[in-house]
């Protein structure tokens, strides 16, 4: 499954694709803006949204792709490990 995470810290960047990986998901990491932002999510099984350490306009542009392409979108407040363990395992129950 192809999951994009959204927000988080950049030195746990790898963290968060090990444990994608770990849970067999193939883990695209943003946290930050890069040019041409909607282009770059592409359509993911799932998106994960770390609503602390994200831009308001990545999260309002992140909305707006899942709503177009009908992908899950999955808001967590933290950017723990635990909380995209969470994250993760929500999106592969719905």
């Amino acid at each position: 499954m192809s999951v994009v995470l959204i927000g988080g810290h950049d030195r746990m960047h790898e963290l968060y694709r090990d444990v994608g990986r770990q849970m067999g998901h193939n883990v695209k990491v943003f946290t930050h803006m890069p040019a041409k932002f909607e282009k770059c999510i592409g359509c993911p099984c799932g998106i994960v949204l770390f609503t602390n350490t994200v831009s308001h306009c990545m999260v309002g542009i992140a909305v707006k792709v899942a709503k177009k392409k009908g992908i899950p979108l999955v808001r967590a407040h933290s950017s723990s490990k635990d909380s995209l363990v969470a994250a993760l395992q929500e999106l592969t129950t719905s």
